[in-house]
Order: structure tokens, then sequence, then C-alpha cells
């Protein structure tokens, strides 16, 4: 008999990369996909970093790099931190992995215990939930509403605390929803967190490169709640370097010599072309990102002035990242061709069938009346997208 573990039983597929795994299926059959449901860039990585990279063949950075990343990588993120983020983070409080989303499994594995409750504010990130269960803790899902732009309020967050709560995980500017948390609203979530000591918070910085209304934000700045922040961030998008897998992270000693610890016995040290190619990239000065940002702002107005002219399409305005996020409930018991839509997920699966454009349900990220457009293409892939889609959703009987 096969038979799996319950661990993997129990886990979830990410829904994001398996609808761009029925896209590519498609469009293997003939078809014409657009495929408008995985969260990667579609610039190159910049010529300094792959310069970077090849000098690093040359001199053969290829043997195995020490588990948390070599030290001048690690002071060059530290120096970034400071530069950027105004954040004291030394480099034993450093650590790299093999793409931000090992380091939030690192760092939800070293702190969370079975029965340990983690608040997740929803929309989230689709890998949150499923990272959490298989340490064995407990997801506490806090709505945020389209009408707070997706964002959670400070009662909403002292509310979901209780005496068995752990751990926050939240990202800023946000995937799925593009919204991006204020100096302001950071620090009134701060006096909440710093109410309980043994409370932590994952800041998930990723998108901080992608910000279309001013400077990015982190939670660490506040000095009540540094000892209780970890701040994640990457390169992935920012510097398009999807494929070159490469997260960090800054946190307190002890979190990062557990995440060191935990790492050792699972991958080690990440590339060693791609740190030395991500010493570039966090060296450089921040606006070398900023004409990719530039290009993602005017697809942002493109996609969000053709919903807004689709009747029952309902939006707010993304400021970073590269997602809108419209709330399509007003679809919900629609007719199209004899099948009726009972949710987020019918209407994507009608939108890939009918319109031939891929989209990710809302479901994913906790958030059932919502889809997810990836608006990281062209904007003339983005046109015949939009023009497929307000057909296709006009076309209910």
């Amino acid at each position: 008999m096969q038979k799996v573990s319950n661990r993997i039983a129990n886990l979830s597929e990410s829904q994001t990369i398996a609808m761009s795994k029925r896209s590519r299926e498609l469009q293997q059959q003939g078809k014409d996909i657009i495929n408008l449901s995985l969260g990667e860039p579609d610039f190159p990585t910049p010529d300094f970093i792959n310069d970077a990279a090849k000098a690093a063949i040359d001199n053969n950075f290829t043997k195995y790099t020490p588990v948390s990343g070599y030290q001048d990588l690690r002071e060059a993120i530290s120096a970034k931190f400071k530069r950027d983020n105004n954040l004291d983070y030394g480099i034993d409080q450093i650590v790299t992995s093999t793409g931000a989303k090992q380091t939030i499994a690192n760092v939800v594995l070293s702190l969370v215990n079975p029965g340990d409750e983690v608040i997740v504010p929803a929309p989230y990130w689709v890998s949150y939930i499923e990272i959490i269960k298989m340490a064995e803790g407990i997801p506490v899902i806090v709505d945020a509403s389209i009408e707070n732009d997706f964002k959670i309020t400070p009662s909403q967050l002292q509310n979901a605390i209780t005496s068995k709560t752990k751990l926050m995980i939240y990202s800023s500017p946000c995937n799925p929803t593009g919204s991006i948390y204020s100096k302001d609203e950071l620090q009134v979530l701060a006096a909440v967190i710093a109410s309980k000591k043994d409370f932590y918070v994952l800041s998930d910085e990723i998108y901080e490169h992608i910000n279309f209304v001013g400077k990015h934000e982190s939670l660490a700045q506040f000095s009540e709640v540094k000892d209780q922040v970890i701040t994640v961030n990457g390169v992935s998008k920012g510097f398009s370097m999807t494929g070159w897998r490469l997260g960090y992270m800054g946190a307190p000693k002890w979190i990062a010599a557990a995440c060191d610890k935990m790492q050792g016995q699972f991958t080690s040290g990440t590339c060693s072309i791609t740190q030395k190619a991500v010493v570039a990239a966090m060296q450089a000065d921040p606006s070398v990102t900023y004409e990719m940002r530039d290009a993602f702002h005017k697809r942002r107005d493109y996609v969000l002035e053709r919903l807004n002219k689709i009747e029952g399409v309902k939006t707010n305005t993304p400021e970073g990242a590269f997602y809108v996020f419209p709330d399509v409930s007003a679809f919900f018991g629609k007719d199209y061709n004899g099948s009726i839509i009972n949710n987020a997920t019918d209407l994507s699966l009608y939108l890939l069938e009918s319109a031939q454009v891929a989209l990710v349900t809302g479901e994913a990220f906790g958030s059932p009346n919502c889809i997810r457009f990836s608006y990281a293409t062209s904007l003339d892939v983005l046109e015949k997208a939009m023009d497929r889609l307000e057909k296709a959703l006009n076309d209910s009987n």
C-alpha cells in the first residue's frame, strides 16, 4: 500500500502554482492562454547583477557556503537594512536562505509549537497557512475588508490575541492585495504587539521596492517591538531574480541562531554564485529598481481603469506589489452558458476556459469574494487579457 505521511496528506497544493501548471498544460495543447496567475516579474535580471555572478564563477566560488551565508553578503544586507530601513541588524542576526519562502518556513518551524496560535491577516499569501499547519500551529484568521484597503485595525489585532498566541505573519506591500501599511498604521499596531512580550511578528517585506506611494516602512523600526519582529526580504521581486533563489531575514540573535540550526539540517547554505550576485544587488542604490517599479505603476493604472469599467467588479487601489485583488461577488449566481458561478473558484475556472486567461481564486488567499490578477507582464498582453475578460464577464445569460 502506498501511503504518504499525514503531514503531506493534509498539506494543500499552492493554488498559484496549480493554476500556472494548468495554464502550461493548456498551452501545450495549443491554446492561447494568457497567464496572470504567477507573481513573477517579466524583466531580465539587471546586467550588473549578472556580471557579479559571472565573476563569481570565474573566481571559482563554487564550494559549500556557510549556512547563514557568506560574511560579505551578510555585511551587505546589514548595511542595506541600515541604509534603506533604519534597522540595525548585525551579521549574527542575519540568515540567508533559498528564497524568502524557506526563510518564512525556518522562522515558523523554529518558533511555533503544536497548539500555538498564529495570527494571519486575510487576505494572506497562500503558503503562510500551510507552513503553519506543518508546524502544527493553529492559524487564527483576521479578516481585513476591501473597505479598509485590506488592512487590519489595532482593535482587530488586540481581539485576536490570546494566551496561546505566539506569532503573526503579514506582508507589506501585500501579496495578494498590493496594500501597504503606512508608518502611522504600523506604529499603532506596534503598540498592541508590545503589550504581549512573548508574541512575535514575521514581517514579510519581499515587495519593498515595488511601492507607488513613497518610502517603505518596516515594523521593526519601532524600538518597543524590535526584539519581537523578524524582518523577511529577498531579491526575487524588486530585482527580478526569481530563479536565483535567495531570501534573507534580520531577527533577534536567538531566532537567527535557531533558523541557522534548522536550515543546517535541511539545505545548508544557498547557492554560492547567487550569494555573490546578491552582494551586488544589496550594495546598489535602490534607484536601480525604479524603472521596473514605474513600469508596474503604469500597468496597475491601466488594469484598474479597465476593471472599473466592468459592471460588478469592485476594486481598491493597490499601493504596491504587482497585483489587483477585486471583489467579484456580484457575479456569483450568474449563468454563463448553462453553468452557474457559485464562487470565485468557479469564476476563475470559467475565465480560464472561456476567456483563456489564468487568474487565481481569492479562496486561496482567505478571501472567497475576490480573485487575484498579476500584472507582471507587458501592457500589450494586459490589453489583450482585459479585452477577453471584459467580454467573458459581460456574456452572462
